[in-house]
């Protein structure tokens, strides 16, 4: 696991100089079998030692470490044992916590958000940490790469915690798109038809544009 709890540490780092974490806000996990290494309570992201972060079981025994794991490791957990997922990553990023404090779904603005399964859904609201908002967020996810949470913030997962990262890093991207557009005018949103054609034209192996 030392491997892994290391790449937790880098995007950890990542996650905090991109802006999408502040302070201790987030947290990111990541799965080997059935073991899972997951960012400590009360660390900043940016200050992680690979020691601080906790191995536990898929039922939340912890295995080793001496700290307290992420308050929202239930949903972490609750995310692998619905998806078989790699990694989560959780985060309060500005543009997606705005959008998920305001709408009930981000419409597919552009079509790379097909690559997040499309319109993305927003989890409604429970307390943080709680069986609830898991609950909410798994619900939110079914189909999808990524979610937001309402009043919260993001959660992506992934094959691996690079994928997962990029997912987090896609959704932020789409929701800043999708707020500065409302201050130019209202927008655009792209039809079933338009995504079926973007679909279409990709599995001819037509590569990125």
């Amino acid at each position: 696991m030392k491997e892994l709890q290391e790449e937790l540490c880098r995007h950890g780092r990542r996650a905090a100089s991109l802006g999408l974490v502040i302070g201790t806000s987030g947290n990111l996990s990541v799965r080997a079998g059935d073991l899972v290494t997951v960012t400590p309570s009360g660390v900043a992201l940016d200050a992680l030692t690979p020691e601080d972060c906790p191995v536990l079981t898929l039922d939340g025994e912890i295995v080793s470490g001496s700290r307290a794991p992420s308050s929202e490791t239930p949903m972490h957990l609750s995310l692998y044992r619905a998806t078989g997922a790699g990694a989560v990553v959780h985060t309060h990023a500005v543009f997606g916590t705005v959008v998920a404090s305001t709408l009930t779904e981000l419409p597919a603005i552009h079509y790379n958000a097909l690559l997040l399964g499309g319109t993305v859904r927003v989890a409604e609201y429970a307390t943080y940490g709680t069986p609830e908002l898991a609950a909410n967020v798994v619900r939110a996810l079914e189909g999808k790469q990524a979610a937001l949470m309402a009043n919260h913030g993001s959660v992506s997962i992934g094959r691996t915690l690079e994928e997962a990262f990029e997912a987090t890093r896609l959704l932020e991207w789409l929701c800043e798109v999708y707020v500065r557009a409302l201050g130019v005018g209202t927008p655009r949103v792209l039809t079933e038809d338009e995504l079926v054609a973007v679909i279409a034209r990709a599995s001819k192996g037509s590569g990125n544009a």
